[in-house]
């Protein structure tokens, strides 16, 4: 069996961070290793509700993982992200249908001025039950590392997400602090997944022709996002002024945001922040971007309906979009295949709103 110990160990090496002086949005760190009392959780609540309100992404420090489990799994990317197209191509995600676990490659959608993205993925779903048959068939890197990989992504949703989820219970003041969080069960089916991520480096011209955007803004489509600290460059956020800001990489830090269905089941009170892609300062673009992420959803069963919350009636968040619009209330499950197919074929550059589903559209955000 491969161990991470037969890994070349270059892949583990850190590149250099960028030394250029950037607009850096300024987050709010979020400690975890408070969770421990009722103290230390009502004083985290506090500082994520104001963390929140202002940009809806922050910081997490002290959450209980080394930097050597990061780093092995930065390893496992690189030897997955190493291996031939036609291995990968044996184990792609049908993305016509709103599939994206396993492989998608680079240039399944054109960004800009008729250039293809830069993006390759390999999404793991959950270890439990519903996913059997999803785990048997990976590429050997991922078969002979399974027992590492599995180990940290369950302790990434049953000891990170779990925790920040009972804090948003404490901010919308709910009887049971953990009744959200019961609602992201790890045997549960979901479409929750852990990510190994990839922007391949380009060339000025092709930047300056990109305007030098890889991604487009957007928001995500689950509850959370974990973002791994990666020291390049690359990911902006817009500020509640419409300010694209860049976010710094912060050593021993997971960066964190709001997304779209704790949007809908807080009727807006806690915001899906949108953000981007940005090409890397011009001292960090000799070297690919590679990323570690956890998108946290709930069970696929739940209605996207807002929950009864003693603080969102008081401040007057009482229906989302889909209340509003009075055409159904979908269920977790249908708006992430929903959102995840518009996400796989959407048009370039588009400021027209193309339909989601039940009345909802976006637009791509520049």
């Amino acid at each position: 069996m491969t161990s991470l110990n037969e890994l070349p160990p270059s892949l583990y090496n850190q590149i250099p961070e960028t030394k250029e002086d950037l607009d850096w949005a300024d987050l709010v760190t979020i400690d975890l290793s408070l969770f421990g009392t009722p103290e230390g959780k009502k004083q985290l609540a506090h500082d994520l509700e104001n963390a929140i309100k202002d940009h809806g992404f922050f910081y997490l420090k002290n959450f209980g993982l080394s930097q050597k489990e990061v780093d092995d799994q930065f390893a496992i990317a690189q030897a997955v992200f190493a291996l031939d197209v036609k291995e990968k191509e044996k184990y792609l995600a049908d993305l016509s249908s709103g599939d994206y676990n396993k492989f998608r490659l680079p240039g399944n959608r054109i960004v800009n001025n008729g250039i293809r993205d830069n993006i390759e993925t390999y999404n793991i779903a959950r270890f439990n039950s519903f996913f059997d048959e999803h785990h048997k068939s990976h590429p050997k890197v991922i078969l002979d590392n399974r027992n590492v990989i599995e180990k940290f992504a369950k302790y990434l949703q049953q000891e990170v997400i779990q925790k920040l989820i009972v804090l948003f219970g404490i901010i919308l003041e709910l009887e049971d602090e953990e009744q959200l969080a019961k609602l992201h069960q790890y045997e549960d089916l979901s479409e929750e997944h852990f990510r190994y991520m990839k922007y391949y480096k380009r060339g000025e011209e092709e930047n300056n022709n990109l305007d030098n955007i890889w991604s487009h803004g957007h928001t995500d489509l689950g509850t959370l996002t974990l973002l791994f600290r990666q020291p390049v460059a690359a990911l902006q956020i817009q500020n509640k002024y419409g300010e694209w800001k860049w976010v710094k990489p912060q050593p021993n830090s997971i960066t964190v945001n709001i997304c779209d269905t704790l949007s809908f089941l807080t009727a807006g009170y806690l915001p899906s922040t949108k953000h981007r892609v940005h090409a890397p300062p011009k001292d960090q673009q000799q070297y690919d971007r590679i990323g570690l992420l956890y998108f946290a959803r709930p069970r696929n069963d739940i209605k996207l309906q807002t929950i009864d919350s003693p603080k969102l009636k008081r401040l007057g968040y009482t229906k989302n979009f889909f209340e509003e619009k009075g055409e159904g209330i979908p269920n977790v499950g249908e708006w992430v295949v929903a959102k995840q197919k518009y996400f796989n074929v959407r048009k370039e550059n588009h400021n027209d709103p193309q339909p989601i589903i039940r009345g909802y559209t976006e637009v791509v955000i520049n």
